[in-house]
């Protein structure tokens, strides 16, 4: 095909991107998308230059020879189809006229009618060709494999270069142990750290503009000579300053923080120097405030070309280093180091994804060349490529090494021997014979799909999800039976002592009524009291064990394991998993693990994340839960809160008032739980007993404020987020969280359940302080209007990302070098799938690439894993 025929398709594909960026996220980005009149007048202007000299589609059936279009129409002009693409050209150019100027649920219309403008344009079209490869500057391109058709790299050279990245910095020439230890602040110790630093945006530093052009308000780069150059007051400010003439006009530059003998050597007067920042006025004259400065003629170790007359990324804050000082050096290290990434997603992959591959994304990211984006799309410059395009790559490939990984594990899991426990049911049937209720649906389903996982022959490794009192505890004490019934030992491993606590009297009378023979162990257990339990646990006696991190320790020893329980488990850090999992090796067989939590997380990142287990979900609500009525205060509304409390207290019942400190702290001016327990008991609610408890307490403190507000000693239990997890007063009917602002949807949506546990309805106050942000507002209103936990789950993951919705550090997850790497989940999903592809394309994992892909994963992965399989 001509590159003449593909004009136009190429016309009608970059005016689309703009379209597509701002649907995307269901329009989110709509109002960041500006100047697209003017962009797509002149597309359309070019189109119909275009659909004169004919190039369209033909409606004939194709001639024999004749090039075909994507519906089999043969290449050709005709004049029907010209006039039907110059109507839909003009109606594209009529939908934008005025756009920036719109509101935004019109923007939203015209975008929509614009896609499918476009989508119906597409059948006149011959299809896209596949894009050039990308055109390298000389010192690139030979450090850069044919992007056409990029080379297999050997295990040999992967593992050399995987090497070659683990380089400490200290030993790179230029920077040595003293300036190494500096960037080992930032987590900056290998040459590879640094390559996944990225920037945190761009400057164009390539329009060099005279002084007199310069807009104040404007970042903006300009020349000229130092005329005069000294330290001068003002007022009681001493200021170092340089006047700079372009032999036109005067600007004055200034530095407010600086050394004086150093900047005396440094400027003199008669030097030519090109500046940029931020301009600003002062008086009638031109200023820039501690501007970037690099003088005309560089001595030869100067990066004068780094810092300008380009496109400049800008890094975090690395201690006190000058932005030029770490550029160059980052710089330096993308020139040296980048052509020997290794990723883990093979290139053919990462070119079938649209992606580039990993070593050039690195140098796109440290050295932008070119601008390129959609006009209005915020970000980098991108070029043919370009970093917006780099950074995506490099996302992609920490997600498929993440899903890669995921893949392997749970193909371990499912080939591990397992302990086949097929219970009779006897306990069971007594169990719901005992029960003041009955199972709702959901319980009944996922208490089924446990049964059927203990009885295969290998491993069960399932999650369960159900949100707070949706009945979790009942449905894991039914497995424990059916592991006891079979002849084994069971466990439930909780976070907190309290939480444990909780388990073992919500479970402990039905075990006694069973004969399940039971022990608590917690840290707070005396020395005999503790020997005793161990040895009755060791021994077999002791059949259910409900303990803390306790069970992992040394000297806790069971006789025969086969069902580890996990409560909470994004409070349990992958290697206490791990610990509790190897404890209970009956002849180096793994027993089933059961992990549950109460923060509903949505299909779409369990799918993905937490894709080595078996998901569950609890749905529903046990018969008879009232909904917990929410509201959002203000500060102005302290006094309102306070008389609702007042008024649930009279009609007996209880408040919990949550801080989110323990104690007064001198960085950050919030109300905390012991301060205000005192004013609350002396000036605000002197009629009732005030209770305080939080995690600082001993445990026996802790139990104490607990069973008394429980017994009711204790009217309000001013608490921290202690209380989120676990504690169950039937009794208490209102909770107030103060700065609720503070505090995720999820975590907020935990504490509400603390209440609504009894026959009374029950009420939620979230007080918030004043903030600017109005997404804050939006965000808490998303409780009022809802009590689903999988809903606001979903809320939460929309406006925190899924990185700091699961928590990488505790997930057992690779911890991610890119910022984005959890942010997106099409991204995600895109990438499991193509980690997925390859593993049923070589599921023996026998192909060079897998080699390679292993070699990178155990990097990546470092002990996380728990297979030997990938070796």
């Amino acid at each position: 095909m001509s590159d003449k025929t593909q004009i136009l398709p190429n016309l009608l594909s970059s005016l689309l991107k703009p379209l597509v960026f701002a649907s995307k996220d269901n329009f989110a980005h709509i109002n960041t998308v500006r100047r697209l009149e003017g962009f797509i007048e002149a597309l359309c202007k070019e189109a119909h230059g275009l659909i004169g000299e004919g190039e369209t589609a033909s409606p004939e059936p194709a001639a024999s020879g004749a090039p075909l279009t994507r519906n089999g129409r043969k290449a050709g002009a005709g004049g029907r189809e010209r006039e039907v693409l110059s109507q839909r050209f003009l109606e594209l150019r009529e939908l934008f006229k005025g756009f920036d100027a719109l509101m935004k649920e019109v923007k939203r219309e015209r975008i929509m009618k614009a896609l499918e403008i476009v989508e119906s344009l597409k059948e006149y079209l011959p299809p896209v060709a596949a894009p050039p490869s990308i055109p390298l500057p000389e010192a690139e391109s030979r450090a850069c494999n044919d992007a056409a058709n990029p080379p297999l790299p050997s295990l040999s050279e992967a593992v050399k270069n995987l090497k070659k990245l683990s380089t400490p910095l200290q030993y790179i020439k230029g920077i040595g142990p003293k300036f190494a230890k500096r960037l080992e602040k930032k987590g900056l110790k290998t040459v590879e750290d640094v390559l996944y630093f990225l920037p945190i945006r761009y400057e164009d530093r390539r329009h060099i503009k005279k002084i007199k052009e310069l807009e104040a308000g404007k970042n903006e780069v300009s020349t000229g000579e130092i005329m005069a150059v000294g330290e001068v007051r003002y007022g009681r400010r001493k200021v170092f300053e340089a006047i700079v003439s372009d032999g036109a006009s005067l600007l004055s530059l200034k530095w407010f923080n600086y050394k004086l003998p150093y900047m005396k050597k440094k400027y003199k007067t008669g030097e030519r120097i090109i500046f940029y920042g931020m301009v600003s006025a002062f008086g009638h004259k031109k200023e820039v405030i501690h501007p970037d400065v690099e003088f005309i003629e560089p001595d030869p170790d100067s990066a004068g070309s780094v810092n300008f007359e380009g496109i400049v990324p800008v890094y975090s804050q690395v201690e006190n280093l000058h932005q030029k000082t770490f550029r160059r050096l980052a710089r330096k290290i993308a020139d040296g180091y980048a052509p020997c990434a290794v990723g883990c997603a093979p290139e053919r992959v990462m070119k079938r994804c649209g992606f580039m591959a990993v070593k050039d994304a690195f140098l796109c990211v440290h050295a932008p060349e070119k601008w390129d984006n959609p006009p209005g799309a915020p970000g980098p410059p991108s070029g043919k490529g370009g970093p917006i395009l780099a950074r995506r790559s490099l996302t992609f490939d920490e997600l498929f090494s993440l899903e890669f990984g995921l893949a392997l594990k749970r193909k371990a899991v499912k080939r591990e021997g397992g302990l086949v426990m097929r219970g009779d049911g006897r306990l069971e049937k007594r169990l719901r014979a005992l029960l003041p209720f009955t199972l709702t649906a959901s319980q009944e389903r996922v208490a089924a799909e446990i049964k059927k996982d203990m009885a295969e022959p290998h491993p069960m490794n399932r999650l369960i999800q159900g949100d707070v009192g949706s009945g979790k505890t009942i449905v894991s004490y039914m497995a424990v039976l059916n592991a006891v019934e079979s002849g084994y030992q069971a466990a439930i491993m909780a976070p907190t002592e309290l939480l444990a606590e909780q388990h073992f009297l919500t479970t402990h009378n039905y075990s006694e009524r069973l004969g399940v023979k039971t022990a608590l162990l917690t840290s707070a257990l005396g020395a005999k009291e503790k020997k005793k339990t161990l040895n009755a646990i060791k021994e077999g006696e002791v059949v259910f064990v409900i303990g803390t991190h306790a069970l992992i320790q040394k000297g806790v020893s069971f006789r025969n394991l086969g069902l580890a329980v996990i409560d909470e488990q994004h409070r349990f850090g992958v290697v206490q998993r791990a610990e509790l999992k190897r404890k209970g090796a009956v002849s180096s067989v793994s027993p089933d693990i059961l992990v549950m939590t109460a923060t509903p997380i949505p299909r779409t990142l369990s799918m993905t994340v937490f894709g080595d287990l078996d998901v569950s979900i609890i749905a529903e609500l046990p018969a008879g839960r009232k909904p917990v009525r929410t509201r959002l205060l203000r500060e102005k509304d302290r006094l309102e809160a306070y008389g609702i409390i007042r008024d649930e207290l009279k009609n007996g019942g209880q408040a919990y008032i949550v801080y989110p400190l323990v104690e007064e702290s001198e960085e950050l001016s919030l109300k905390d739980a012991t301060n205000m327990k005192e004013h609350l008991r002396r000036d605000v609610f002197g009629d009732f007993s005030v209770g305080l408890l939080h995690g600082r307490m001993k445990a026996a403190e802790k139990e104490s404020a607990m069973r008394d507000f429980k017994d009711g000693k204790i009217d309000i239990l001013v608490s921290t987020t202690v209380i989120e997890v676990g504690v169950d007063a039937p009794n208490a009917t209102v909770i107030l969280i103060e700065h609720a602002e503070r505090f995720g949807l999820a975590q907020l949506h935990q504490l509400r359940g603390r209440v609504g546990r009894g026959e009374r309805r029950s009420i939620c106050l979230l007080l918030a302080q004043w903030t600017a942000s109005e997404d804050t507002w939006k965000r808490l209103r998303v409780l009022e209007d809802t009590t689903d936990g999988f809903k606001i789950a979903e809320e939460d993951l929309k406006i925190r990302g899924p990185g700091d919705f699961i928590g990488t550090r505790q997930s057992g997850l690779p911890e991610f070098r890119s910022a984005e790497a959890l942010g997106d989940l099409n991204l995600l999903k895109e990438a499991r799938a193509a980690a997925l592809e390859f593993l049923t394309n070589d599921p023996l994992l026998s192909s060079p690439q897998a080699a390679v892909i292993k070699a990178v994963l155990r990097e990546r992965w470092a002990g996380r894993l728990e297979l030997a399989e990938i070796g």
